[in-house]
């Protein structure tokens, strides 16, 4: 017997949540401009400048005497945090200028700790100079920018623009709400946080157009039908493929956030975090969007509010 995480057939009303569902997402984007320019983000060693530093001690260490230690060393502002296991300790420096033939700020600190921690472990030391940390700052967001409209222009060409537009309200919408939770939680926002917006731009459109394609079919066969009720069954016909591709996902992602490490956890929170909004964006806010703008039913009569695919002047 097969197990079923979804039934063969669904009639679950979506477009009669949809204003519920608008106004909770409204209300999340909201949320997230105020902490996004209140809090702001937490910015990495990537986009701030630095040099950051991963220790492993043999034995528990003394966080106290550590940012003592440290913070006596005049190298300016010293974050000092445990970072994965409790005998690992992550030391953030801010960027500085190291007069030539001088030690570095990271040989400066491991040769400090390690007079009163003979058996300390460099694990890993990275260093962004900050003319680097604003050239990344600016390539992150252009790489975002081009994402979402590259998105706009496909969805255009095969679809109509109508579906365009709700894609990329969906885009907006999931891109929103991920860099407003990292503003939140306040989590560390690194180049592998971009790097994890952008594959969720590639899901969450991916989603959306299997959801746009089987509106489009039922568009063809259900002529009479309100459009409501078409994006509902469409909705509805995909829900089994929806749940179990993102279910399947988030398995995996949440393995590697529970054991993967402190390295790649920021990446696995986003990515979870962005596979939960881009399957609900998909249902509630692209096929949202469709049912109020509309979208031409009947491709036997003239429509110029109606957009066409690309290259032709009737249906496929």
């Amino acid at each position: 017997m097969r197990l079923k995480l979804v039934p063969d057939v669904t009639t679950i009303d979506f477009m009669g949540k949809a204003k519920y569902a608008i106004g909770l997402s409204g209300i999340a984007i909201i949320l997230a401009a105020i902490s996004f320019f209140t809090l702001g983000l937490n910015f990495g060693i990537d986009f701030r400048g630095g040099t950051v530093i991963e220790l492993r001690f043999p034995e528990i260490p003394d966080l106290s005497q550590i940012r003592a230690i440290v913070g006596g060393l005049d190298l300016g502002d010293v974050a000092v945090q445990e970072f994965g296991q409790p005998n690992e300790i992550l030391i953030q420096l801010e960027a500085s200028i190291v007069p030539e033939g001088a030690l570095t700020p990271d040989l400066i600190v491991t040769n400090a700790l390690a007079e009163v921690y003979p058996a300390l472990e460099v694990r890993r030391v990275e260093f962004v100079g900050p003319k680097v940390s604003g050239e990344l700052v600016q390539a992150g967001a252009i790489a975002i920018t081009l994402a979402v409209l590259a998105v706009l222009i496909y969805i255009w060409l095969r679809f109509e623009w109508q579906f365009a537009v709700g894609a990329v309200a969906a885009l907006v919408h999931d891109v929103v709400l991920t860099i407003g939770v990292f503003s939140e939680v306040q989590l560390e926002f690194n180049l592998s946080i971009i790097a994890a917006v952008l594959t969720i731009v590639g899901y969450s459109i991916n989603d959306t157009v299997v959801v746009f394609d089987r509106v489009r079919e039922n568009l063809r066969r259900y002529k009479s039908k309100p459009l409501a009720e078409v994006l509902n069954i469409s909705i509805n016909e995909t829900l089994s493929r929806t749940l179990m591709t993102s279910g399947t996902t988030l398995i995996a992602l949440l393995a590697l956030y529970f054991l993967g490490g402190e390295v790649i956890r920021g990446f696995t929170f986003g990515m979870i975090w962005g596979i939960i909004v881009g399957t609900y964006s998909s249902i509630f806010i692209a096929a949202v969007v469709l049912l109020y703008l509309g979208v031409k039913r009947d491709w036997s009569k003239p429509d110029d509010a109606a957009g066409v695919q690309f290259g032709t002047s009737e249906a496929p």
